[in-house]
């Protein structure tokens, strides 16, 4: 399916997702800025992004911890969300999202 990143820099970048797999890793693969430190046990912020307003509504609820976890993220909007809580199905192909201004990956140190 197809994923449509903006990056914190404002740059289009379409990606493929794989079915089962979570946006956090797909968006990896891309290349972008999430680095998704605690490697999806939500523990950290480190892959917030902000889902396109038309999809947010379309997605599964964020879990309490998931909300949790949102409070400590820079840059949180009413549409933000954590990439490795989103698994994608193919109902998401053309999903839009944002990486927010204040992301930042150490894995490209």
């Amino acid at each position: 399916m197809r994923l449509h990143f903006t990056t914190a820099r404002g740059d289009e970048v379409e990606a493929e997702g794989e079915p089962g797999e979570t946006l956090l890793r797909a968006g990896q693969r891309a290349g972008m800025a999430l680095e998704g430190t605690c490697e999806g046990q939500m523990a950290c912020s480190t892959c917030h992004v902000i889902i396109a307003p038309e999809w947010f509504e379309r997605l599964p609820p964020a879990s309490d911890e998931e909300e949790d976890m949102l409070d400590l993220a820079a840059g949180v909007r009413r549409t933000s969300r954590l990439s490795c809580q989103i698994v994608l199905g193919e109902e998401h192909d053309g999903l839009a999202l944002t990486i927010p201004a204040d992301s930042y990956d150490m894995r490209a140190r």
